[in-house]
């Protein structure tokens, strides 16, 4: 199912992730769906700050994410500290952020809401599985949900 995009622009997605093989399913997932869309992916949360906050020269000129999808369990900077980071911060707080976890704590899903993630999707451990819930991340979050696109 396609549906009409809304957008005169691609979507600019900020994946957080430290797992390459996830890595290439969302990618994989988001080329399937047909979503005009760029993805900008970072291994870590201190790399994603940085980012975000278009800090030294390999970010200067990064796009302002319209979603970011985040892993919690990550060396460096975790999932946590990255979120409250975006969270605290008044220039990135709009911007949705999906945790994209392989836990199903409920303490992290729990920090995670209390922390303003947007959602919290438990990474499915079947291949087509994971593809589906990316494209259905896709379908909520850039054609239901009404939200401001810079």
């Amino acid at each position: 199912m396609r549906a009409t995009h809304r957008s005169t622009r691609p979507f600019e997605i900020l994946i957080i992730e430290d797992n390459p093989g996830d890595v290439r399913l969302i990618q994989e997932a988001f080329k399937e769906t047909g979503l005009p869309h760029r993805l900008n992916i970072v291994e870590n949360g201190e790399q994603g700050l940085q980012f975000l906050r278009r800090q030294g020269k390999k970010y200067v000129n990064a796009p302002r994410p319209d979603l970011i999808l985040l892993d919690l369990n990550m060396s460096h900077l975790d999932g946590r500290e990255t979120l409250r980071e975006i969270k605290s911060d008044r220039h990135l707080r709009s911007v949705p952020v999906v945790i994209l976890t392989g836990s199903s704590h409920d303490r992290d899903i729990f920090q995670a809401y209390d922390l303003q993630a947007n959602s919290y999707i438990v990474k499915p451990s079947d291949v087509d599985e994971f593809i589906e819930t990316i494209k259905s991340v896709e379908l909520y979050w850039f054609y239901t949900v009404k939200h401001f696109l810079k």
